[in-house]
């Protein structure tokens, strides 16, 4: 949807691209939304900003018809040139719900379920921004955690194509201390093995897509 102000954008792409790290409601929550739910939605701006070109902002459900929903923002802009203020009327799609607040907690559908990966890793650079997949991996005691950390360090220790990378395409596989969702996105051909314990190593046959345990 566009105004004069904003766009709405839609979620569903960034989710497909983010499997591990950006979770969407279920088809079944979607569907029950209603009059008084409140729900964000992600609010682009089409004029220069100062400082928030995107936000991601609450607006109530108000009425529910044949051409989508209708809704009033709940919350005022950070953003200072936005004209939106609190109480705005917004039309909208199911498919620009980004999350769900209920009126009536009790009578909603359950929540999709789904493991979250935020535990984190180190890995290669050039398997981060996907020009290398994962070819080796291994777990060993973990020792990056820092005080006030909010995650754990996982152990997981995850490399590119090692065996065939020159020198100067080693220098951009530099580690990188990330959540493991992070590199499931990249490439998850190694999500079965995510509970394998500490001291396992593992290196990836790229003719049979097997990855085989190393001593």
């Amino acid at each position: 949807m566009t105004t004069s102000t904003f766009t709405l954008l839609d979620p569903r792409p960034v989710a497909k691209n983010a499997r591990y790290t950006f979770f969407l409601p279920s088809p079944a929550e979607l569907s029950a939304v209603g009059v008084g739910d409140m729900v964000k939605l992600t609010f682009e701006y089409i004029h220069k900003t100062d400082e928030w070109p995107i936000e991601r902002m609450w607006v109530t459900i108000k009425n529910v018809d044949a051409n989508g929903l209708i809704g009033r923002l709940a919350n005022q802009p950070f953003e200072k040139t936005s004209s939106l203020k609190v109480d705005d009327a917004v039309r909208f799609q199911l498919h620009h719900i980004l999350t769900i607040q209920w009126a009536h907690p009790e009578a909603a559908p359950p929540p999709r379920e789904y493991r979250e990966h935020w535990e984190r890793c180190l890995v290669d650079e050039s398997v981060l921004n996907g020009s290398e997949p994962v070819e080796y991996i291994y777990r060993e005691e973990p020792d990056m955690q820092e005080d006030g950390d909010k995650y754990p360090d996982s152990g997981w220790r995850i490399r590119g194509r090692v065996g065939e990378a020159s020198n100067e395409e080693s220098s951009a596989g530099k580690p990188q201390y990330v959540a493991i969702g992070a590199v499931l996105n990249r490439d998850d051909s190694w999500l079965s093995l995510i509970d394998a314990p500490i001291g396992s190593c593992f290196m990836r046959n790229f003719s049979t897509g097997i990855y085989e345990a190393e001593d």
